[in-house]
């Protein structure tokens, strides 16, 4: 369904509810930075990640130098940025007699300006990959290029000038955004220099995601996903205390419900506020389990209470879902995301997440409406029974899901999260996940994060922190200054959409060591 069509569906639209979100639009800050190195070349471009493969020279060389056509250069900005490119450009030789045509490619990671983006053949759109084509008649010039970009190397190409004259660049800098404020993040004493690196970046890659709404990542999709949201508001809590970000994120949830009362996935926030025409199951959860944390953040009543009736009726839909044995129906389509695997069977960690969700919603019940909290008590003891009696194999010592009796990392983790056994017997469920190390694995920091969560549930503080050195401080080791999308230590070119070019490397759901390492005293 494209975005035109998306616009014309039937959304309960609460006018209050997006005026009150408006009126928290953040101010964003803004920092001019230039690049610290002139890139010489990428020594091998099948080297995907990793900054060791870039030789460089000091930037300093770039204004001594002039171009002619089929000249290239890389700028280092030495660190990831989010912003708007300015460059400044004059003629060197004769008077420019032709125009200047120049293409700007702009990588989060070497390999986007090593490798050509005609080899690109990935089903999301291409339009993605972040490049410009520009002419310039006139010269000297200074440009400032519309679009935001999110990125640390830039390449130039020169495509043409004429027989006549060169070009020569004596600025080329970027003009940062970001709607947070490090002066509210609270000072670490750590003891470990790796944990420090890994939450440094952490901040670094929420800061980056923070603009007018928390984005899922500054380079694709540049949007508002509840997944991705819940992660970093986890985060700010424990860091920029922008919590004034997360209420308007989630007030602009609630401004587009769809007439049954689900709010959407993601949200467009520009031209207009519409919801996007995809419905998850768990991510629908997720605005209730958001709107709780919020609340334990922030004692925010009078938000908890117009939020309450949309966060319930999350609940609601959700248990609609159950069949005659109180276990969420399955389903061959895209019904909710977990994590990117082509092959991972959606219904028990599901399961779980509603159980989680329930759990809180009981909690939220308890302050605002004790007749919905008995009818929840009820609920959720009903699909606890239900789980235990269906989806639990005794005999593999695992949850099972779909008709395959499919063993998945996921469905385990989620389980543990959700406390549908005791804490003895998620200890043990926990340890055989480790020692048998089913083939449904895990591709994303999301579940990555859930993964690490789960072993500090249990209290296996050990384990947690040899996690985030192995998953998080691999992305270190591979050259992230701020952590990415998708991650598989054993197959570092994977990406569920075709290619690795398209792929975030600054991305939401990744932000979570930050909150790891400060909520729990790592």
């Amino acid at each position: 369904m494209n975005f035109q069509v998306a616009a014309e569906r039937k959304i309960d639209r609460n006018e209050d509810f997006i005026q009150k979100a408006e009126s928290l639009k953040p101010t964003l800050k803004k920092q001019v930075t230039k690049p610290i190195n002139l890139v010489k070349t990428v020594e091998d471009p099948d080297i995907i990640h990793g900054w060791k493969c870039i030789v460089t020279e000091a930037v300093e060389k770039l204004v001594e130098k002039d171009y002619g056509k089929g000249d290239s250069f890389i700028v280092d900005f030495g660190q990831h940025q989010v912003g708007y490119v300015t460059l400044k450009i004059r003629a060197v030789g004769s008077p420019p007699d032709a125009p200047l045509h120049i293409r700007l490619t702009f990588g989060e990671m070497p390999v986007e300006v090593a490798v050509p983006f005609s080899t690109y053949n990935g089903w999301i759109s291409s339009s993605w990959l972040q490049e410009e084509t520009i002419h310039v008649d006139v010269l000297p010039e200074t440009i400032t290029l519309p679009r935001r970009y999110s990125f640390r190397y830039m390449k130039v190409e020169i495509l043409d000038t004429s027989q006549k004259y060169r070009v020569a660049f004596d600025e080329i800098s970027c003009e940062t955004v970001t709607s947070a404020d490090n002066t509210h993040v609270p000072k670490m004493n750590y003891q470990d220099s790796e944990l420090e690196q890994m939450d440094r970046i952490s901040i670094k890659t929420l800061e980056d995601c923070m603009q007018d709404v928390f984005e899922d990542g500054p380079k694709r999709d540049r949007r508002l996903w509840l997944g991705d949201l819940r992660l970093q508001a986890l985060a700010n809590y424990e860091t920029f205390q922008s919590n004034d970000l997360v209420k308007r994120c989630l007030y602009l949830f609630a401004g587009v419900p769809n007439e049954q009362g689900q709010v959407s996935a993601n949200l467009f926030i520009a031209p207009t506020l519409v919801p996007d025409d995809t419905y998850l199951y768990d991510y629908s959860l997720f605005f209730t389990t958001t709107l709780y944390d919020y609340y334990e953040a922030t004692n925010d009543q009078e938000t908890l209470e117009e939020l309450w009736p949309l966060a319930y009726r999350q609940v609601e839909l959700a248990l609609e879902r159950l069949d005659e044995r109180g276990i969420v129906t399955d389903s061959s389509t895209w019904w909710a995301f977990i994590d990117w695997h082509e092959e991972l069977n959606k219904q028990a960690p599901s399961q779980a997440i509603l159980i989680y969700t329930l759990r809180r919603t009981i909690r939220l019940a308890e302050l605002l409406d004790e007749s919905k909290k008995t009818y929840l008590e009820l609920k959720l003891t009903k699909v606890v029974e239900a789980t235990l009696q269906h989806l639990w194999d005794e005999q593999k010592g695992f949850f099972v899901s779909g008709d395959t009796n499919q063993v998945s990392w996921a469905s385990q983790i989620w389980m543990v999260l959700a406390e549908v056994l005791d804490q003895e017997e998620n200890r043990i469920l926990i340890n055989q996940l480790f020692e048998q190390n089913p083939s449904i694995g895990m591709n994303t920091p999301y579940m990555y994060h859930h993964l690490v969560e789960a072993l500090l549930l249990i209290g296996d503080q050990k384990k947690a922190v040899e996690m985030l050195r192995t998953y998080w401080g691999g992305m270190i080791k591979d050259g992230a200054d701020t952590f990415w999308e998708l991650y598989n230590p054993n197959d570092k070119a994977y990406s569920p959409y075709g290619s690795h070019l398209i792929n975030s490397y600054c991305h939401a759901w990744s932000c979570t060591p930050t909150y790891l390492i400060r909520r729990y005293g790592l």
